[in-house]
């Protein structure tokens, strides 16, 4: 397949033709990605989130994957929603290290009644600072959709995960049809969606393929489309799965950006076990879009200081939110490359 034609937004994909994708030599795949990822976006701009967890464990859901569900005991500190000035503080905060987008994220089946007046408070006011918002909240009815949308919600996340036919082995208290259910509601909103998966659950390279071929044959692509590597974490029933190969994940990625041309692919999480070099070659893959700070919802994320002087490296700058410069991270860059100009960490290629 040329890229040429790989361009055109499609909603038809077949296993077979993702498969054959995937098993291009790596540097074909690579270069195929790239240029399409040059037809449709800057190559050296990356669109920077921060996520908050706004409401911490005891799910009843039971992701096998997940630190926050109530059915694993993995340590993790229970907290109830949080206060709504509290959120907003977070938000002007993430704002002020130059975040463009602000995500919010409660361990949740479903948002209750009670609960809803704060959540879009919350919206409303992260909105009235100047930043994009995102929520993750589990299941929504078609009511509780339209109210975030009027709130003025622009995105919701809600991962697919995997594969339909692997789906099973890992979630039992939600079904697929659920979730597929939950982003109609949100498109039928005017809103845009950001759904994506995790790669290292013992997932099939078939099952990977097919996740990517549930997302870009939707009626409409995702806008951001999170490309996560499995987090281990203790007390859950995957603590002990085996790593996924660097490569297997950037082939993902590069197959990603491909399939959905206009769709921000995120490098979500897992960046903390990538080492500087893996990186670089997911932007090179198409990965334009990455969750900035110190924490993502309860797993480490690279410091932001740390996300500066490797984009400072690469020569990449943040994307800009349409409308609004983004002055403090430019500032923040120049800041980085002058000191890496006297630092050992501009000149070694072997550093995380």
């Amino acid at each position: 397949m040329s890229a040429t034609a790989a361009t055109a937004l499609r909603h038809d994909w077949t296993l077979d033709e993702v498969r054959a994708l995937f098993e291009l030599p790596f540097n074909d795949l690579l270069f195929q990605a790239q240029t399409v990822h040059r037809q449709h976006f800057d190559p050296n701009r990356v669109q920077v989130s921060t996520l908050l967890s706004i409401k911490t464990g005891a799910c009843p859901e039971d992701c096998k994957y997940c630190s926050q569900s109530g059915h694993h005991n993995t340590g993790l500190d229970k907290a109830k929603l949080m206060e709504v000035q509290k959120v907003l503080q977070a938000a002007a905060e993430a704002r002020a290290i130059g975040s463009t987008r602000f995500c919010m994220g409660a361990a949740w089946k479903h948002p209750s009644a009670k609960d809803m007046p704060y959540v879009l408070e919350m919206v409303k006011g992260v909105k009235a600072l100047g930043l994009e918002t995102c929520m993750t909240l589990g299941t929504l009815s078609r009511e509780q959709t339209q109210a975030l949308a009027e709130a003025g919600l622009d995105y919701y996340n809600h991962n697919l995960d995997t594969s339909p036919e692997f789906y099973g082995h890992i979630v039992t208290t939600r079904t697929y049809a659920e979730r597929l259910e939950t982003l109609a509601h949100v498109r039928e909103a005017g809103m845009k969606i950001c759904s994506g998966g995790i790669l290292g659950m013992g997932e099939s390279l078939d099952d990977r393929a097919g996740l990517l071929i549930q997302l870009a044959n939707l009626p409409e692509h995702p806008e951001s489309v999170p490309i996560n590597m499995l987090v281990k974490v203790q007390g859950t029933p995957l603590e002990n799965a085996e790593d996924v190969d660097p490569f297997d994940f950037i082939r993902t990625l590069a197959v990603a950006r491909i399939m959905m041309p206009k769709s921000h692919v995120r490098l979500s999480a897992g960046r903390s076990e990538m080492n500087d070099q893996m990186q670089a070659l997911a932007f090179f893959a198409g990965a334009n879009s990455i969750f900035y700070g110190e924490r993502l919802l309860t797993t480490g994320n690279p410091e932001a200081e740390k996300d500066m002087q490797l984009f400072a490296r690469l020569g990449i700058q943040p994307e800009e939110r349409e409308g609004h410069a983004d002055e403090v991270h430019q500032a923040a860059i120049e800041q980085a490359l002058i000191e890496q100009k006297n630092s050992a960490l501009f000149y070694d290629a072997t550093s995380a």
